[in-house]
């Protein structure tokens, strides 16, 4: 009897694990930040392909901040203020760097005015996947999600499957994301200011960037 209480009781808590994980995730996924900047401007400016390849590197970014969580690395980060500020500084940095490429390239006339993305697969999954690997928002959630929702005694499998999840949601939302901006209407409604798109995701990626480094430094 006992034995099948402590059964119920452990799905009961598995259950309400899963819907804090999809609420949190969902609710996560869908605020602004870089990885939507740069899937609406690859989907927009080069291609839909270009948009769905950036969202399959996004996902595989996530996998990266749950490996190093359930490793451990995550509460490492968290109780070690100098580390994290240096991983802050560096997803920083990166930031500028691509906002301050996109900026160089609105200056120059459109290099995708066929429709073909300028960008390779492989560049094209490199850039989402460090947009999200580096990203310490990304980190935070990810870090704070399994630490304070996910109990010490949930199964690894199960927390497994939580971080292919958040993963998996990533991948879908920034793919519908991709699906539109990508839709060959709407490229071609903006064929004329594809350089103003760049300048304002340009622009957008370089503030996110200053906003980290001065939360960084500030006390």
């Amino acid at each position: 009897m006992a034995e099948s209480i402590s059964v119920a009781n452990q799905q009961e808590l598995s259950m309400t694990e899963w819907l804090a994980v999809i609420t949190i995730t969902l609710l996560a996924v869908i605020s602004p930040g870089p990885d939507f900047a740069m899937v609406s401007r690859n989907s927009l400016t080069l291609s839909r392909r270009a948009g769905l390849v950036t969202a399959f590197g996004i996902g595989a970014g996530v996998l990266v901040h749950v490996a190093y969580t359930l490793l451990g690395i995550g509460l490492l980060l968290k109780n070690s203020p100098a580390l994290f500020d240096a991983l802050k500084l560096v997803g920083a940095a990166y930031l500028v760097w691509l906002g301050i490429g996109m900026l160089r390239n609105s200056s120059k006339s459109a290099n995708v005015a066929s429709g073909t993305a300028a960008l390779s697969d492989l560049a094209a999954l490199r850039i989402g996947f460090l947009t999200n690997a580096l990203n310490p928002k990304t980190t935070i959630f990810i870090v704070s999600l399994f630490l304070q929702v996910v109990q010490p005694q949930t199964p690894l499998a199960t927390q497994i499957a939580y971080g292919l999840f958040i993963s998996v949601a990533h991948v879908v939302w920034f793919a519908v994301v991709a699906l539109f901006f990508g839709a060959p209407k709407i490229r071609e409604a903006i064929t004329g200011v594809r350089h103003w798109i760049d300048r304002a995701f340009g622009t957008a990626l370089v503030g996110f960037g200053i906003a980290l480094a001065v939360a960084n430094v500030m006390p």
